[in-house]
């Protein structure tokens, strides 16, 4: 089942440790399968309630994928370069099958 890494982040500074980060994020998904499906504002449009900051979304193919590029060398090494210049929420969380519907919920242990 796909996972993903969904992060809101706010007050980003858009600099050089910034720069770097991006420059190298994707060289360390690669080899768990990780591809983005959101980044950045993506032109949004907030229909209810307020929302400040942007929304990053990775995919991964599985849980473990996941947790492993998180926790890999190579992504641990350039982490630093964002914490230390965003502020943010990063969870990782399960997709669901193609054929789910809103009350299946109803039926998990």
């Amino acid at each position: 089942m796909i996972t993903y890494a969904l992060a809101h982040l706010r007050n980003v500074a858009f600099g050089a440790e910034i720069i770097a980060y991006l420059e190298a994020i994707d060289t360390t998904m690669a080899p768990f399968g990780g591809r983005f499906v959101l980044h950045g504002d993506g032109n949004k449009r907030v229909l209810e309630g307020s929302f400040s900051g942007d929304v990053v979304m990775l995919s991964f193919p599985s849980r473990s994928a996941a947790e492993a590029w998180y926790a890999s060398p190579a992504y641990q090494a350039i982490l630093p370069l964002r914490t230390r210049n965003a502020d943010g929420d990063v969870l990782l969380i399960d997709g669901v099958d193609d054929d789910h519907k809103a009350t299946d919920i109803l039926h998990k242990g």
